[in-house]
């Protein structure tokens, strides 16, 4: 035999803490969270609020590469985009990539307040 046992008894270490042999592993699993798992759920969550605010006249980009413009709003799974004049596509809400611009909201409660004011402005007007 090449290895006496002499030798083999005599290489006894210090026998560490179970919390300095874990500590590497601890370190990087923290490193790991602050500079990959944080940041994709921030990313994940700001994607799914951009995808629950598509509405009509959005230009979007879907996960293929093709520039529309929404036409409808289904549900909330999918929507309507025109990709060129009269050719319409059903697109999953989930497969937008971003949307390039947004439009301004549909006509509401405070869009008839204006008109009513407006209307207002031009009686005063033509009062004059």
């Amino acid at each position: 035999m090449f290895v006496s046992p002499a030798y083999a008894q005599a290489a006894g270490g210090v026998g560490g803490g179970g919390l300095e042999a874990f500590l590497p592993l601890i370190l990087i699993f923290v490193v790991f969270y602050f500079l990959l798992i944080r940041p994709q759920q921030k990313k994940m969550k700001d994607h799914k609020a951009m995808l629950g605010t598509i509405r009509r006249g959005d230009k979007v980009v879907t996960g293929g590469g093709i520039i529309g413009t929404v036409t409808k709003v289904i549900d909330d799974e999918d929507v309507t985009v025109e990709i060129a004049d009269g050719v319409k596509v059903r697109v999953q809400r989930g497969l937008v990539s971003s949307v390039m611009s947004k439009t301004e909201p549909v006509s509401g409660t405070k869009d008839k307040k204006d008109k009513k004011d407006k209307k207002e402005d031009v009686k005063k007007l033509a009062n004059k």
